[in-house]
């Protein structure tokens, strides 16, 4: 299937064996019950054509959740593959779970005890990040839904991922970014945060994508970088969103050839939301454009 045929949401690659595997919010109403499950996306010649769909997950029965599959991110640690991936509860609050498999395309199968985010908390897009001593923590969004101007926090996790080891540790607020504005048709002060992923540069910073909304009420991606080096931060947000023309939820991977790219979904509207690939460079330092866009679009 060319780009152009499938429709995702928040698509994540993964480089494993010589291949391409595409992972994203895969079921065609990602709102609406019963979910299906994800689908992976797999190539061995290019990031224009992919072989699919392939079922990486599906609910075993009575699984706890129904609905709201969301963003599925998948990464090599130690022994196995582990999936973050967003659910909502039957009953209780979304969250992030983690998912295990022995192999990268799955099957996936539970592994968390339902969400490891914080039980009272309305929480999506866990991601992966693991610091320079090895120690792995969770970065996740604590929504708009419910604090109104909404967060993005880390809490450490245990060595297995299996469930978290602290509190959540809050790093920023949506509204903090310069470029982001309010949601249209909500009450004042209401801002999104949506789908953070970790980034070291060549030169060790380590940045963070993150998505709300901008301009025009338009879905975009900004950029902060840790002034400490490290996951707490304090966390510097860049004065104009990286990509700012209605698409986000995205996460940085290099090609085969060394090629830098930006993986996003857009438009932001279902169901028209299809992959694009956006080469990038390191650029320079935060508010001179740390990362920035070359021009080259694969769709």
């Amino acid at each position: 299937m060319h780009l152009c045929e499938i429709q995702i949401r928040d698509p994540f690659i993964i480089l494993d064996g010589g291949t391409y595997y595409l992972y994203g919010s895969t079921d065609k109403d990602i709102w609406k019950a019963p979910a299906v499950g994800f689908d992976v996306y797999k190539s061995v010649h290019g990031l224009k054509e992919f072989d699919g769909p392939f079922p990486a997950f599906r609910p075993p029965e009575n699984f706890w959740s129904e609905k709201n599959f969301w963003a599925p991110e998948v990464y090599a640690y130690k022994d196995a593959y582990y999936m973050f991936a967003t659910f909502k509860p039957k009953t209780g609050r979304r969250g992030t779970a983690v998912l295990k498999s022995e192999t990268v395309a799955g099957p996936f199968t539970p592994y968390s005890d339902g969400p490891v985010t914080p039980p009272g908390w309305e929480c999506l897009d866990g991601t992966l990040y693991v610091e320079g001593d090895g120690n792995p923590w969770m970065v996740f969004c604590h929504e708009w839904q419910q604090v109104g101007d909404g967060e993005i926090c880390c809490m450490p996790m245990m060595d297995t991922l299996q469930k978290a080891t602290d509190e959540p540790v809050l790093l920023f607020r949506a509204s903090e970014a310069p470029w982001a504005r309010e949601l249209k048709g909500r009450a004042p002060g209401t801002y999104v945060t949506d789908g953070p992923f970790l980034y070291t540069t060549s030169t060790g910073d380590l940045t963070m994508l993150w998505s709300s909304f901008g301009e025009d009420g338009k879905y975009c991606i900004g950029l902060a970088r840790s002034e400490s080096g490290t996951i707490k931060g304090p966390w510097q947000q860049e004065h104009a969103p990286l990509y700012a023309s209605d698409g986000g939820h995205g996460m940085v991977f290099r090609s085969f050839e060394n090629t830098l790219y930006l993986a996003i979904h857009t438009p932001n509207t279902s169901p028209y939301e299809r992959p694009v690939f956006l080469e990038i460079h390191e650029s320079g330092a935060i508010n001179t454009g740390i990362l920035s866009l070359s021009g080259k679009i694969i769709s």
